[in-house]
């Protein structure tokens, strides 16, 4: 616990790039999708199935700049659309095509390259689409509230409180009164940051709380899915007492795009100042 904790300070310096935001966090954001997807590829090699890290990595270099080009470009929104649908199909084209080499390479290396680069690169891309909304880009915290706050409630009232195991053959440690924790302690967190710093959004933060909460836990029992099939215990060692960035940061791939939607589905990006 001691070493969770420790390890959990010394991450504390990534609070900067969110306090910086703007390019920093866009950039932050690359260097994190391509790092995850590394080590989400190594835990692959464990199967003996080998997707292509140089296609994740060229993927991952095309989306950032397509990003870009909205930004900084007058045609850039007009042609967003397009150029995602053509990254789209380069991504699966070049997946697919990575098998030509039929006698060294196997349908599943095919397969698990186009799941780290839409499950790792993509869902983490929508992180940095967050951070370009100008004034409104502080809104990128509920992202880091909803996945952090309740990865650590969970963790304290599980471990004070826990009985009932949630789900015991994916994550033997994780119990249902953490997860409840964990939820209620990301609408509280949520509803903090709403009052403080967001209040004509207090009641849309609140749910994003209670909808995070929950969504965050499944982003991280997804990632457990995967190792345990993987037979691996860490994608990496780089965190003591974490393990690698992909164990850090596996619920925020799902809390990224759960505020990104939400937000513009609902249509409140560009309507409140």
């Amino acid at each position: 616990m001691k070493t969770r904790i420790l390890s959990g300070l010394l991450m504390a310096p990534l609070l900067v790039i969110l306090i910086i935001g703007g390019y920093v966090l866009y950039a932050g954001c690359f260097v994190i999708g391509v790092m995850a997807v590394y080590e989400f590829f190594k835990g692959f090699r464990a199967m003996d199935i080998h997707p292509c890290y140089p296609i994740a990595l060229c993927a991952s270099i095309a989306l950032y700049a397509i990003g870009l080009y909205q930004q900084l470009s007058p045609q850039g929104a007009e042609n967003c659309s397009g150029l995602l649908m053509l990254w789209f199909f380069a991504v699966v084209l070049a997946s697919l095509l990575y098998l030509f080499k039929i006698e060294e390479r196997k349908l599943e290396d095919a397969l698990a390259t186009i799941t780290g680069v839409f499950y790792i690169v993509f869902f983490c891309y929508h992180i940095a689409l967050i951070s370009t909304w100008g004034d409104m880009d502080i809104l990128v915290w509920l992202v880091v509230i909803t996945a952090f706050g309740t990865d650590i409630m969970a963790y304290f009232t599980g471990y004070a409180l826990g009985k009932h195991k949630l789900c015991p053959k994916i994550s033997p440690k994780k119990t249902i009164e953490g997860s409840v924790g964990g939820t209620l302690g990301s609408i509280i967190l949520c509803g903090l940051f709403g009052f403080f710093f967001a209040k004509p959004l207090l009641v849309h933060c609140l749910i994003l709380g209670l909808l995070g909460g929950i969504i965050s836990q499944f982003g991280d029992l997804t990632a457990s899915v995967f190792k345990r099939k993987m037979g691996i215990k860490d994608y990496g060692n780089l965190i003591p007492g974490h393990g690698g960035i992909l164990d850090r940061f596996d619920s925020v791939l799902f809390t990224g795009p759960l505020v990104f939607y939400y937000f513009t589905i609902t249509g409140i990006i560009g309507t409140v100042s």
